[in-house]
């Protein structure tokens, strides 16, 4: 039995007040557009507290590490990306799981396009830049699958589990190659990934 990969946010404390909250997202916000600036190797937590216009210490209360910070980030990252997913199909109505599955590719399009630091981080699986690891598109699938089911009248079994982590590890290494051979994407790769995700899902989902 295929089960969901647990993961832990990587906060040492979560906020409690408002202005915790706040001071959290620009420690995250100004992480982000440095990944973008100077990348991971290059990014500190001196220079994310003095972009952010907070203390040090501000810093070191919600992380321990440059690294916790980016895990922080890609977990913000997966919140966006299933809010606006489920806004999207929920202004869309029901028009059946091929264009639920285009709102789930054109929505992860476009944060890898436009927000910032996403090329790096996504949803966790590029830090260490270069590094593939198996956790995060278990979560992206986890996510979909609790998502997706009700809207497409499917248990959200292990079947249906299966068949959306076989195509979050589809789109994640063709997403790859599409921005690899273009800034903003080979829109002939994304075609061909498109129609690909289709004719599996296909076997499943019809």
């Amino acid at each position: 039995m295929m089960r969901p990969v647990s993961h832990t946010p990587s906060l040492r404390r979560a906020p409690v007040q408002r202005r915790s909250a706040e001071r959290l997202a620009r420690i995250l916000d100004a992480c982000a557009g440095l990944l973008d600036e100077v990348g991971y190797d290059d990014l500190s937590t001196r220079a994310v507290a003095e972009r952010a216009g907070v203390p040090i210490g501000s810093v070191y209360r919600f992380f321990s590490n440059k690294r916790q910070m980016a895990d922080a980030l890609a977990q913000r990252n997966l919140e966006r990306f299933t809010a606006r997913v489920t806004e999207r199909l929920s202004v869309t109505g029901d028009r059946g799981w091929r264009h639920a599955m285009d709102v789930v590719l054109d929505t992860y399009l476009d944060m890898k396009r436009t927000a910032p630091g996403f090329s790096l981080v996504d949803f966790g699986n590029q830090i260490p830049v270069g590094a593939r690891r198996a956790e995060p598109n278990h979560r992206v699938a986890d996510r979909l699958t609790a998502l997706l089911s009700g809207y497409l009248g499917r248990p959200a079994d292990d079947d249906l589990r299966r068949a959306f982590l076989v195509a979050v590890e589809t789109a994640d290494a063709l997403v790859g190659l599409a921005f690899r051979a273009a800034p903003e994407g080979d829109e002939k790769v994304i075609a061909e990934l498109r129609a690909l995700l289709r004719a599996y899902l296909a076997r499943v989902l019809d």
